[in-house]
């Protein structure tokens, strides 16, 4: 019995991570990533230094701009918009 059970508790937290690490991926219509990246490189990021999908609806990342500091931005995965432009 207690096998089964702790079978059952393993092979349902397999499935609800597996769930969650697919949950941030670009959605349907989105901007490609080589398209945000250009996106934030236009706005003075001299550097992209992470970038990813967030479920929200944005490509969420940061960099370094030219005066050398850290920046986070978020662009709109559709319309390709900045949304965020700000100190890290």
């Amino acid at each position: 019995m207690f096998k089964k059970t702790l079978t059952a508790i393993v092979a349902t937290s397999a499935l609800m991570t597996a769930g969650l690490a697919l949950a941030d991926k670009p959605g349907a219509g989105w901007i490609t990533i080589e398209k945000a990246i250009e996106t934030a490189k236009s706005k003075g990021y001299t550097q992209v230094t992470k970038i990813e999908a967030d479920n929200d609806g944005y490509w969420e990342g940061e960099g370094i701009k030219a005066d050398g500091v850290n920046y986070e931005f978020r662009i709109d995965g559709v319309s390709g918009n900045v949304l965020r432009d700000q100190k890290d």
